[in-house]
């Protein structure tokens, strides 16, 4: 069910479609939120169900409580985009 969370939340996050250019950046971000933000997900979001970007949007309104990683991770993947 984790993995199931974490999938949908980063396919959530990278739903427009990168460039090929872009490609690799993405690749190295979506692994950065996979490490990140994972620990993150399950302390402040363990009862959101996935889809509709409802993880994102619970990480994103407790943005004050996330890791540095997890927050520096989605801000890169936002500049890419």
């Amino acid at each position: 069910m984790k993995i199931f969370r974490m999938t949908t939340l980063l396919l959530l996050i990278s739903a427009a479609m990168p460039t090929f250019a872009q490609e690799s950046a993405l690749d190295a971000e979506i692994q950065a939120l996979r490490t990140y933000c994972r620990p993150d997900v399950e302390r402040l979001c363990p009862h959101v169900e996935p889809g509709g970007g409802q993880i994102k949007a619970c990480l994103m309104a407790q943005k004050n409580a996330l890791t540095v990683g997890c927050f520096q991770a989605l801000q890169n993947l936002k500049k890419i985009k």
